[in-house]
């Protein structure tokens, strides 16, 4: 391969995540990014222009301007597999139904790729807020590959922590530039150390880990967590507002949610003993929570809080936390909660309109709290009577306050 092809990232995804983190830290590292997406009208501005502009949003708005890029149309599938046959890194930023989508099209360019007995190893960074998403893509490539295709040779499966938050843009901020993307200054991605084939490229922002799933379960439980216990608490505070700072100066709510996020906390070092101290959660929370408060970002209640069937669902911020909780014979009260007030969750976007999926939520919910829990949350009627009771006791004290 050529130098210039051993210093190329092929992202799939050039949305939000995309364009403002994956892209803007491997083309500032001086990466030549490919990306490749199905909608069109992104890749060929993308290739018309050359760079893009993200928008950091924090007290003084900067801009920094992205360039050595390009774009391939995912549809156009032998350039794709060109592309990954000849990249030094691929990076996939698509959320799960994407990753579903692609890793056919990843395959077939692995295959092309080792049809040269030259072609070195590929390291193929998961940039998704997914647990055991490095088992997940080895059993779903395994189906598009032949028996025997040396995957664990030949292919590192990067698992990463994505905690960079990047809100939804209104209508108007994407019809001024359909490029331009909005971020906070957070550029740290966390990812796993040990699972590179390569020399873990030397880009500022990068921070590799040896215990991964402590780290993926660290932003699951405390900032995810986090997010959606401000979410739903504000929301059933003040129906009326609109955007997460606007609850967050609540102090007494706001207390609330770094309680709620010390009692995960709590749980996150039982479960990892010796990866992290009481202290530095304590000021990652800290931290968290004044950049829940960025105005600049408006980050709304919506988009934090919606998508209820994925963020109350069994392994998911709030569930899976209090089954580990459970496992762990831990106090999760508060957490618990949150949850509640989450199985009451209603708010909707600019336009008035809830995610399809959420209004479906809201059939199983009129079944009662025992449907979510059950359906949704993946706790057991028998087993988990104690917890469900207590669930109808939040609930009703809810009820009563409203």
């Amino acid at each position: 391969m050529t130098k210039s092809n051993r210093d190329k990232l092929v992202l799939f995804g050039a949305g939000k995540i995309g364009r403002s983190f994956i892209g803007q830290l491997f083309s500032r590292g001086g990466y030549e990014v490919v990306f490749i997406d199905v909608f069109k009208p992104v890749i060929d501005e993308l290739n018309r222009r050359g760079n893009y502009k993200v928008v950091i949003k924090g007290e003084a708005e900067s801009v920094i301007t992205i360039e050595n890029i390009r774009g391939v149309y995912g549809d156009d599938i032998e350039k794709v597999k060109e592309e990954i046959a000849s990249a030094h890194i691929v990076a996939v930023s698509v959320g799960l139904n994407g990753l579903k989508a692609i890793i056919p099209l990843i395959a077939k360019g692995l295959v092309q790729r080792y049809e040269s007995q030259d072609a070195f190893p590929l390291d193929i960074i998961i940039a998704e807020n997914l647990r055991n998403a490095a088992e997940f893509m080895n059993q779903e490539m395994k189906h598009y590959l032949a028996e025997g295709f040396p995957m664990e040779d030949r292919v590192g499966l990067i698992e990463t922590s994505i905690g960079k938050m990047v809100p939804i843009m209104l209508r108007k901020d994407m019809e001024e530039d359909i490029l331009q993307v909005f971020a906070e200054s957070y550029n740290t991605l966390v990812l796993d150390k040990l699972a590179f084939k390569n020399p873990i490229p030397e880009i500022e922002g990068l921070a590799p880990k040896v215990n991964m799933k402590a780290w993926v379960d660290r932003k699951l439980f405390i900032h995810n967590l986090g997010h959606a216990t401000a979410a739903y608490l504000g929301f059933l505070a003040r129906p009326s507002a609109t955007f997460l700072y606007e609850v967050l100066a609540d102090n007494q709510l706001r207390e609330n949610v770094r309680n709620t996020m010390l009692q995960a906390a709590s749980i996150l070092m039982k479960k990892y003993p010796g990866e992290f101290t009481a202290e530095e959660l304590t000021d990652h929370i800290d931290d968290l929570l004044r950049r829940f408060q960025n105005r600049t970002l408006g980050d709304t209640i919506f988009r934090v809080g919606c998508d209820l069937p994925r963020k109350l669902s069994a392994e998911d911020r709030l569930a899976g936390a209090i089954h580990l909780a459970r496992e762990l014979k831990l106090p999760y009260d508060l957490v618990l909660n949150t949850l509640v007030y989450g199985c009451h969750f209603r708010a909707t976007d600019e336009t008035g309109n809830q995610l399809p999926d959420d209004i479906e939520f809201g059939k199983i919910a009129k079944k009662g709290m025992a449907s979510v829990l059950t359906t949704i949350c993946g706790f057991d009627e028998i087993a988990d009577q104690d917890l469900i009771a207590e669930a109808f006791r939040i609930e009703k004290a809810l009820i009563n306050r409203s």
